[in-house]
């Protein structure tokens, strides 16, 4: 009976270690996990699966043509804001991306909040305050039409990642408002039409 583990698989050195893949190589691997991924999972061609647009609710909108390239343009900046404004007033990310972020989070390890320039902090305060007040605005513009708040779909899209695809026609159309209307704000010129 043979003693110890079973030997891995794979290509080896002279002295019995296992060639480790190098960086492009791992990160070939990743990327056809991701790619094989996303064509299971939305039903898209190799080629399409490389869009990088499908990582995202708001992305994955632009990409099936709901949303204009503005309006994804527009939400992409609303998503920066946020986070910014997040960060620097000290609080904890929406979702964060991983256990090592929520624990920095938690303040279990490593995180210790850095001192911001108050110049700055105020001028990401303005900015998340006005792209929450054009927002609002959308919202008592839209008060009598049908469906939810421009503002809670915008912030649902682009901050917590909620899929969209199968939201009413009325949802889309008060996001695609919500979007024009940060268009707007954000000055992003071009193609920015309401779907």
């Amino acid at each position: 009976m043979a003693r110890g583990r079973k030997r891995k698989a794979g290509a080896r050195h002279p002295s019995g270690k296992l060639v480790q893949p190098g960086a492009g190589e791992l990160q070939r691997e990743v990327m056809a996990t991701v790619i094989e991924a996303r064509q299971r999972h939305y039903g898209v061609t190799a080629k399409q699966a490389r869009d990088e647009r499908l990582g995202t609710a708001l992305g994955r909108l632009a990409f099936a043509g709901t949303i204009t390239a503005d309006q994804y343009a527009a939400g992409e900046m609303y998503g920066e804001i946020m986070a910014r404004n997040r960060a620097v007033m000290g609080l904890p990310m929406d979702q964060p991306r991983s256990v090592s972020g929520l624990l920095i989070n938690e303040g279990i390890f490593g995180g210790g909040s850095p001192d911001h320039d108050p110049a700055l902090v105020e001028k990401i305060r303005r900015r998340a305050a006005s792209a929450i007040l054009m927002l609002r605005s959308v919202d008592s513009d839209a008060s009598a039409k049908v469906g939810r708040r421009p503002s809670q779909l915008v912030h649902a899209v682009v901050c917590d990642e909620v899929d969209a695809s199968r939201w009413s026609q009325a949802d889309r159309i008060n996001l695609g408002r919500g979007l024009d209307a940060l268009i707007r704000l954000f000055r992003i010129g071009g193609d920015s039409c309401c779907q």
